[in-house]
């Protein structure tokens, strides 16, 4: 029989590790004969693993299960308190940041204004000061020994290569190919992984959230921008770049209103926040009746259309219908248990939601969308960070054999 090398025992072994921690996480408290059970590994093999999972503080002894035999089963459960995580989504204008434990609760957030750049490009080094005092502020508020903080997620719009921590471009910087991953990891001394932002919410949901235990669903954003994350037979997926996902620049209407990416038509044009406000100010210079008045803001519309403004609601409507047949291309193309729709657009209520809904079911092909399961969730600030953070986590509980390169494990051993 032919003998495993050295670094093949260790794969084994940290495998074995993985698939006992995540048991544990998932289905905890839990008992060492009910792991042996589900993980197939023998119960000397599972004494040994969880006895190292207890030395190193990851697991927990709590209470208790019922007699076997006569005998009480002692249970186990994550640590929650055994690290944590700092995440961050970098906006125009601020900092998100969030520090959680390791069931991605969030323990400490706060926001840090930037410099607003305004749609000029912005030179990453001159922004990366701001950023790293943003995360070292979180910890020390947060009350965390620093020696606890296992790692950092980092989310931003734009084409990013989660894989090689790079940022290929930014809509709102104006970076193309910075190494924003590797340059905050050299100032902080801590490992960085870098995604795009709607693809952290994505890993939250299918790691800690209703993508928890779903083999296809997406999760689509509205706000300034709109965006997807997709998960496809379990997998997270991030397109040959990282740009997969980029729903919002899909054309819908090819002689239609000017994107910010340059092209004519694309959805965000037509469904984001910024072109309610748009169609809303168009119309009112041709003269439609209506009760806003400028300066006009998403909330504002949201406001008059609550109060029966005609004009408020026919924009919103005219936005969800658009945003629902942008998310029909992608339950026909993917075909998707669960659609999670958030972002701070989705504040806007029924009178954006609903019409989307409906254009959902319309376009969809037949079949596709019965069965379909659409959950609203909005997204502010702490939830982009919390999101960032998950980044984080996801590696941390994911397989040794599908993780990122880079440390090969961060929890304390």
């Amino acid at each position: 029989m032919p003998q495993l090398c050295k670094g093949n025992r260790e794969l084994i072994k940290e495998i074995n590790h993985n698939l006992v921690l995540n048991l544990i996480k998932s289905r905890g408290p839990i008992s060492r004969t009910e792991i042996a059970q589900l993980s197939g590994l023998s119960p000397a093999t599972v004494s040994g693993i969880t006895a190292d999972l207890i030395a190193s503080s990851l697991v927990q002894e709590t209470g208790e299960g019922e007699a076997t035999r006569g005998r009480r089963r002692v249970l186990l459960e994550l640590n929650p308190s055994a690290g944590f995580v700092v995440g961050i989504k970098v906006m125009e204008q601020a900092v998100a940041s969030a520090l959680t434990d390791l069931d991605a609760q969030v323990r400490h957030h706060r926001r840090t204004p930037l410099t607003a750049s305004h749609g000029r490009p912005v030179d990453f080094e001159a922004v990366l000061p701001a950023i790293v005092a943003a995360v070292e502020a979180t910890i020390a508020e947060s009350g965390v020994e620093r020696s606890q903080v296992l790692g950092v997620g980092v989310g931003m719009a734009g084409l990013v290569d989660g894989e090689a921590g790079i940022c290929r471009y930014s809509p709102y910087f104006g970076w193309r190919n910075v190494r924003v991953g590797e340059r905050l990891a050299e100032c902080l001394g801590l490992p960085v992984y870098l995604e795009n932002d709607v693809n952290t919410l994505t890993v939250a949901e299918q790691w800690f959230g209703y993508g928890h235990g779903r083999d296809h669903f997406v999760v689509v954003t509205v706000g300034r921008g709109i965006g997807a994350g997709i998960v496809v037979n379990g997998q997270f997926y991030r397109g040959a770049l990282g740009g997969a996902g980029e729903l919002g620049h899909i054309t819908l209407q090819a002689d239609g209103p000017l994107c910010p990416c340059g092209k004519r038509g694309c959805l965000e044009a037509l469904a984001a926040d910024p072109a309610v406000v748009s169609s809303a100010r168009a119309a009112m210079a041709a003269g439609t009746p209506t009760a806003l008045a400028e300066p006009l803001t998403l909330e504002g519309v949201v406001a008059a259309a609550q109060a029966g403004d005609e004009l408020a609601r026919q924009v919103l409507a005219s936005a969800g219908r658009w945003l629902g047949i942008g998310i029909s291309a992608l339950v026909n193309l993917l075909n998707p248990q669960l659609v999670i729709v958030g972002g701070e657009g989705v504040a806007a209520g029924p009178w954006r939601l609903d019409p989307m809904r409906r254009a959902i079911a319309e376009h969809a092909y037949t079949g596709l969308a019965e069965g379909l399961e659409i959950i609203v969730e909005p997204s502010g600030d702490e939830t982009w960070a919390r999101g960032a953070a998950c980044v984080v986590l996801g590696e941390l509980f994911k397989p040794p054999v599908h993780r990122r390169s880079g440390p090969e494990n961060v929890f304390p051993q």
